[in-house]
């Protein structure tokens, strides 16, 4: 059962050929029995009670197409009744008395909480080293990293310990894990899904977005993920885009005459000779589906880089400030006075990767600098959006490029180097600044130690609310490819 799709799963669900306690079971035995750390909060007895209401629904004819999936969460999402901690010691024990809308949205349509999943520490990190629960290793390759933040649920599917997961991406985040575990993932449109319950990190970055097997199971996540909510001030309106929409309505439409932009700043000096070949391959498999590739140029990508690591560290060092032992978390053991308190609880409490942010972040925001730095930032900022509506305008339809430089890297082999971590963000930190949709799908396999295999991803870039054109695009290229559907050995 776990090598089946969503839609497969759900058509099983609906025939009474399983039941969604039985499918349940499944995937928390192999959840059980795996090696990858990808989990960091199971609670079968929650889970079996969602599962058996699940039943309750399809048996009285009131399910829809989800109802009985499993699903994991990012342990950025705060979920009732399981262990909410974002990774990190500072919240280790925490359990939220409340469900985020994401989270509240897949239980409504009656989709079945396997658990938490685990994360780079409040999001932050390429590799999912950051973890204050160990690092999550790559289903494809044991000795590779499975990318970051959300490396848990990208390892997660891969392994097939769940159908179904969601990631957060923030420069890259959902993108880069689903290119180093070889599966599909979706960033929307900044706005079209709610933060109201995901522990933030830099609140004009983050966005939630589904990440699955295929293309066609990440849009039927997509339907009950997007809406507008009024507990979250960044979330879109019907009027600016956030209609409630089908973004399966597009599958099968032919991609005749679909101009694709390949911007030359993705090509160039330390993209690696493995992951060229495999992003070239697949473009040429558009061109045979009736596509054109189109030369442009995003000349400020290489801006992206500085530009994120003023602006994000600088929200991330605001955001962060809430936790400081008073009210909830963790509260360092011994302290002379409330200062000496807060100074202990945050250096023990925060990892160093979280705690260098935060410095940055309080630098740049100082009086004296906010002007020379994160103001300009902001200027950067609209210039390199300013350079996707260009190419959007006259040039091309959709950006397709890769989603890293190189495959995974190994495990440790970046860990006291944080800035060669930054600069394997250079392909989607630009994106993500401009608020954009973007995807990753398999497309191939690179060489890590060993010879063993480890998975290339091709990013798919599209304009404000192109969603449903995005997930058409990579359904036709799963018709025609299989990479999506293989599956590392053993599982």
């Amino acid at each position: 059962m776990h090598n089946k799709t969503i839609k497969e799963l759900s058509t099983l669900l609906h025939s009474k050929q399983v039941s969604a306690t039985e499918l349940a079971r499944h995937y928390l035995d192999r959840i059980a029995a795996s090696q990858h750390n990808a989990f960091l909060d199971v609670n079968p007895e929650l889970t079996l009670a969602q599962a058996a209401a699940a039943d309750a629904r399809l048996a009285e004819g009131s399910a829809g197409l989800l109802t009985g999936i499993p699903i994991a969460h990012k342990d950025i999402f705060v979920t009732k009744g399981w262990r909410s901690t974002a990774a990190s010691k500072m919240l280790g024990n925490y359990v939220s008395p409340f469900d985020a809308t994401v989270v509240e949205k897949f239980g409504d349509a009656g989709m079945v909480t396997l658990g938490k999943l685990n994360c780079d520490e409040f999001a932050m990190g390429s590799a999912n080293e950051n973890s204050s629960f160990g690092a999550v290793k790559n289903p494809w390759d044991a000795l590779a990293v499975p990318g970051g933040s959300s490396g848990g649920s990208a390892a997660a599917i891969a392994a097939r310990l769940a159908p179904a997961a969601t990631g957060t991406d923030t420069g890259g985040s959902i993108r880069q894990p689903a290119a180093f575990c070889g599966i599909t993932g979706i960033k929307p449109t900044y706005g079209r899904v709610s933060r109201y319950g995901m522990i933030a990190f830099a609140s004009s970055l983050d966005q939630g977005g589904p990440m699955a097997r295929t293309a066609e199971d990440c849009a039927l996540l997509l339907n009950e993920m997007v809406g507008f909510d009024g507990r979250d001030s960044t979330s879109l309106t019907a009027d600016q885009g956030n209609a409630r929409e089908d973004f399966t309505r597009e599958l099968n439409a032919p991609l005749a005459g679909l101009r694709i932009g390949v911007p030359k700043e993705y090509f160039g000096e330390g993209l690696a000779a493995d992951v060229e070949q495999a992003v070239r391959a697949a473009l040429d498999e558009f061109v045979k589906q009736g596509a054109t590739l189109v030369e442009i140029s995003l000349p400020k990508t290489s801006l992206s880089i500085p530009v994120y690591y003023i602006i994000a560290p600088a929200e991330a060092s605001s955001n962060l400030s809430r936790f400081d032992g008073v009210r909830y978390g963790y509260r360092a053991p011994e302290y002379t006075d409330l200062q000496d308190m807060y100074k202990k609880t945050r250096a023990q409490g925060f990892g160093k990767e979280v705690q260098r942010r935060i410095m940055v972040g309080t630098y740049v925001l100082c009086h004296g600098y906010y002007d020379a730095y994160y103001v300009q930032a902001q200027k950067i900022r609209r210039l390199i959006a300013d350079d996707f509506q260009a190419a959007f305008k006259d040039k091309c339809d959709v950006i397709m490029g890769p989603v890293a430089p190189t495959v995974a890297w190994d495990l440790g082999a970046k860990s006291d180097d944080p800035v060669a971590n930054y600069l394997a963000d250079i392909f989607t930190l630009s994106t993500s600044l401009a608020g954009l949709p973007g995807m990753s799908i398999p497309v191939g396999f690179g060489q890590g130690e060993k010879n063993a295999k480890r998975p290339v991803g091709l990013q798919i870039i599209g304009n404000y609310f192109s969603e449903a054109k995005l997930l058409n695009i990579a359904h036709q290229y799963q018709q025609a490819t299989n990479w999506h559907q293989q599956a590392p050995e053993g599982v």
